[in-house]
């Protein structure tokens, strides 16, 4: 990957054709999803603050995402690739979140 974590076709090279496709929608696409689960630890604001910090989110979303994983039991936070993805699960879950890679 680049260094801004965007696939450019160096990082496909050498793979067999269906494999580099695959990759390829994987990253543009996202077909992996880091997936936040209801716990009775954490707080909302807690939750707010890990996914404006680790995901990117602006406030409106966090708060959002939290009210979904509060009532729903879950919430898919952010979709990418599985290597874009795999940081922020483990910072998520660092922080006492209940967080997973899925597919999506």
């Amino acid at each position: 990957m680049s260094m801004d974590n965007k696939p450019t076709p160096r990082d496909y090279e050498g793979a067999p054709f269906e494999e580099k496709v695959t990759e390829l929608l994987e990253d543009v696409l996202g077909g992996w999803a880091v997936v936040v689960y209801n716990d009775d630890i954490n707080t909302f604001d807690h939750v707010i603050h890990c996914l404006v910090q680790y995901c990117d989110h602006t406030e409106e979303q966090a708060e959002q995402c939290s009210i979904l994983i509060h009532f729903k039991g879950k919430c898919a936070v952010k979709h990418g690739g599985s290597d874009q993805l795999e940081p922020i699960v483990m910072a998520l879950c660092d922080k006492g979140l209940q967080a997973k890679l899925e597919e999506a």
